[in-house]
């Protein structure tokens, strides 16, 4: 977690309803909205390119400002994004108790895939498990996510999740870690080569001038039994 929290400013918002969200986004705008605890959610808006290159830095907690009310501390709860673009339609953020743990999920990533052993056998690294729900408080929550270690993996190893250490103030959510499948290496894949056809052609027409040679021999050996009653 960094050492001092991001701020990230947005303006109030008064105007709802869908009519009112797409006017919102042909301009630019992203609508959002941050619930608090006991008190009713608070709507805003943000500038899509700013919010969009704020939320790709990856901060895990950060102070939401609405102007004109102050800060609060928030963790992202849901990003809605356009199916076919990929873009930020919506976004909404929870107000947290920096003093209260709560859950969240992480992302994992691979280190050290290029010098595993297996990999340079031509194995092939699968990475099963890509996020993981996490209990923390607020500020314990790692902004980068979780990084495990494969640089050691051979081919037919397996890396389960109890193996792995979770940071400080972290706990992994799940009541059978043994039973989470973070990444595996498989043996490489056998293909199969193909005959060449031409191999098969060659093969047939050797086959048919042997059987035309047989049948020759036969009409030979019966012109001669032939021969033999006249």
């Amino acid at each position: 977690m960094a050492a001092t929290r991001p701020s990230f400013k947005v303006a109030g918002r008064t105007g709802f309803g869908s009519r009112t969200a797409r006017r919102l986004r042909r301009d630019g705008i992203v609508p959002g909205v941050v619930y608090t605890g006991g008190e009713a959610a608070r709507p805003f808006q943000a500038d899509a390119h700013d919010l969009a290159l704020f939320i790709g830095e990856g901060h895990a907690l950060f102070d939401l400002e609405i102007e004109g009310e102050g800060k609060v501390p928030v963790v992202i709860k849901e990003e809605q994004r356009h199916p076919v673009r990929g873009d930020l339609v919506h976004i909404d953020c929870q107000e947290v108790d920096l003093e209260q743990e709560i859950q969240a999920d992480v992302a994992i990533e691979l280190r050290g895939a290029e010098d595993a052993p297996g990999v340079k056998e031509g194995g092939i690294l699968e990475h099963v498990t890509r996020e993981i729900t996490i209990a923390a408080l607020p500020t314990d929550i790692p902004d980068e996510g979780l990084t495990v270690d494969v640089s050691e993996m051979t081919i037919g190893d397996t890396i389960q999740l109890d193996a792995v250490t979770p940071p400080a103030g972290v706990k992994f959510v799940t009541d059978a870690p043994e039973e989470v499948t973070v990444a595996t290496l498989n043996p490489p894949r056998v293909v199969e080569e193909e005959e060449p056809e031409v191999e098969e052609e060659t093969e047939l027409v050797g086959e048919a001038e042997e059987g035309a040679e047989e049948a020759a021999a036969e009409d030979g050996g019966d012109e001669g039994d032939s021969g033999s009653e006249g």
